[in-house]
C-alpha cells in the first residue's frame, strides 16, 4: 500500500492518509468542514438552559441611578477626602512622635507635648467623627471612631 521510490536516498513517500482521493478536492473540503462547524455549534447551543434568576425584592437600588448619581458622587468625594486627612494627618503625626522619641529619647506623654515642646504649632483635628488614639508606651497613634 505504501510506494515509496528511492534514487539517492529516500525522496518521497506516497502515505494512504495524504492521498486526495480520501479528502477529494478542496471546495469539498471546506463544505465538510463547514457543516461539521455548524453541526458542532447546533449541539451545542441546545444544551440545557439554568433558569434565570428571579428578581428579590429588596430596599437597595438595583445599580447605579441617573436620578442620584450626583448625590452618590458627592459622597464618594466626601469619604476620600475623610480617608485622606486621616492618612496624611496620621503619617504627618506619626513622623513627629518618631522625631521627638529621636531627639528625647521617649515618646511624648500626650499629642499636646508636641505642641508645648514646639514640635508643631498646633494638633491637627482629626476628621469628622474621627478621634486620635495615642499610645504613650509604644508611641503608636491611630484613628477610630468617635463614640
Amino acid at each position: 500500500m505504501y510506494a515509496v521510490s528511492l534514487g539517492a536516498g529516500l525522496r518521497r513517500a506516497h502515505l494512504p492518509f495524504a492521498k486526495s482521493e480520501w479528502f477529494g478536492d478542496s471546495r469539498s473540503m471546506r463544505m465538510r468542514l463547514f457543516v461539521f462547524l455548524a453541526a458542532g455549534l447546533m449541539v451545542a447551543g441546545c444544551g440545557k438552559k439554568d433558569a434565570a434568576p428571579t428578581a428579590q425584592a429588596t430596599n437597595e437600588p438595583a445599580g447605579p441611578n441617573a436620578l442620584t448619581a450626583p448625590v452618590d458622587y458627592l459622597g464618594a468625594v466626601g469619604q476620600a477626602k475623610k480617608h485622606s486627612e486621616k492618612v496624611i494627618d496620621t503619617a504627618a503625626l506619626n513622623q513627629t512622635i518618631m522625631l521627638f522619641n529621636a531627639q528625647e529619647e521617649r515618646y511624648p506623654k500626650d499629642l499636646n507635648e508636641l505642641v508645648t515642646m514646639k514640635y508643631l504649632p498646633s494638633v491637627p483635628k482629626p476628621p469628622y467623627g474621627m478621634k486620635f488614639d495615642y499610645n504613650a508606651k509604644s508611641g503608636t497613634l491611630k484613628v477610630v471612631k468617635a463614640q
